[in-house]
């Protein structure tokens, strides 16, 4: 996250934005309900152009 977003800006996004492939959750939601961290960066590169280095 900090890679893509930046140091500042990962942390407000993962707790800011809902994502429709995490069924609605932030990722910090996500996270908190036991989702692994691998799932959630999958479902982050579903909504974001993430360079395919980071993927």
């Amino acid at each position: 996250m900090r890679a893509h977003f930046g140091d500042t800006y990962a942390e407000s996004w993962a707790r800011d934005f809902v994502l429709a492939p995490l069924g609605g959750r932030t990722v910090m939601q996500a996270l908190a309900d036991g989702e692994s961290a691998k799932d959630v960066w999958r479902a982050v590169c579903q909504v974001e152009d993430v360079s395919p280095k980071l993927r």
